[in-house]
């Protein structure tokens, strides 16, 4: 390998780092939700899952009623956190496709 191709390969190197750096700043950024019981709760994740809120309908809000809403909650942000990790995966497949194995982040 010449000098000129290990420079290109560096540049190369740099330019997809840039990229990658680029695509997490988004995916922190961004919001993804997902609900559950029919809307009454409401999940919104960062594009990395992490949980940023929960909304809950005010009807939904019944003593009597504590056990359904926690399932409903856990079903609203397991399901946010998934399409999070797909958006993150779709994202980022272009960038890491290239990569040995074990450097794809």
């Amino acid at each position: 390998m010449g000098t000129g191709d290990l420079r290109n390969l560096m540049k190369e190197a740099q330019r997809l780092q840039a990229q990658m750096e680029e695509t997490e700043r988004k995916l922190a950024e961004m919001e993804l939700e997902a609900t559950a019981g029919g809307g009454v709760v409401r999940a919104v994740v960062t594009g990395h899952g992490e949980l940023r809120r929960i909304e809950i309908s005010p009807e939904v809000v019944r003593p009597e009623e504590a056990e359904l809403l926690a399932d409903l909650v856990v079903a609203a942000v397991r399901e946010a956190q998934a399409r999070a990790k797909e958006r993150a995966q779709q994202m980022m497949a272009p960038l890491t496709q290239f990569l040995p194995p074990g450097m794809g982040g």
